[in-house]
């Protein structure tokens, strides 16, 4: 009976609570935005350099009969790929599981 009498009243103090992003709340959010996409920028190069790099050495890999050089230049192509679909899909991943978090309605 207590129990029940302490859920109520906590899912009831729960429930009221209704809290949102605010972006004026913290001082440099703004400067803290640009660190945040000028990070992803340097994510990307990067990803793009990773790839070229890898081509080379898969290319000189195959052009010299070493599979072994071959394969490595292969992973490292899909890395670099998949690294530049994560720094490219990051806020649209983040934005929309907000979305699905938001959606979820207490119980």
């Amino acid at each position: 009976m207590l129990h029940r009498a302490i859920t109520g009243v906590a899912t009831g103090l729960v429930g009221g609570i209704s809290i949102d992003p605010n972006t004026n709340g913290l001082p440099g959010i703004d400067q803290f935005k640009t660190i945040v996409g000028a990070l992803m920028t340097v994510g990307l190069t990067c990803a793009v350099l990773a790839v070229i790099v890898s081509a080379m050495v898969w290319a000189l890999g195959a052009n010299s009969s070493n599979p072994q050089l071959a394969g490595r230049g292969k992973t490292g192509v899909l890395v670099g790929l998949g690294a530049a679909i994560i720094c490219g899909a990051s806020v649209t991943a983040v934005n929309f599981f907000w979305d699905v978090g938001q959606s979820i309605q207490a119980g």
